[in-house]
């Protein structure tokens, strides 16, 4: 028994172009929602500053970290894909705009993901944020 790979699937560099926009634009969203959140930690410090808390509080201080350092990296390698077909472009124009480019799978993958556990995260604190309030 053989396993078929799946071939990789195909994309103009306009609707990759318009994908890295996207989430250029999403991430930049997501780490202006995060200073928002973080508002509402010093919020919460100013009301209940009770070592139990602070804990607590320290825990999303550090996923909120972390989540801006997934938002700088994954910007990064987005710029960097976007480089790589500006690049491509100029130094092969012609019909440029009806060329197939692999899609860029990885990328899409890693922003899903991104997207999900930000969510789950921020359902989290929305709820502890109840509790607390």
């Amino acid at each position: 028994m053989t396993t078929a790979t799946k071939a990789p699937a195909h994309k103009y560099i306009a609707d990759l172009h318009f994908d890295h926009m996207e989430w250029i634009n999403a991430l930049k969203f997501y780490k202006d929602d995060i200073a928002i959140l973080e508002h509402r930690l010093e919020d919460i410090v100013r009301r209940n500053n009770k070592q139990e808390v602070m804990a607590e509080l320290e825990h999303f201080q550090n996923q909120f970290i972390r989540e801006r350092e997934v938002i700088d990296e994954l910007r990064h390698d987005i710029k960097q894909h976007e480089n790589m077909l500006e690049k491509e472009s100029k130094d092969h124009p012609v019909a440029i705009e009806h060329r197939y480019f692999t899609d860029h799978t990885e990328l899409r993958d890693r922003f899903q993901t991104f997207e999900k556990l930000y969510r789950e995260l921020k359902s989290e604190f929305h709820q502890w944020l109840v509790q607390r309030m």
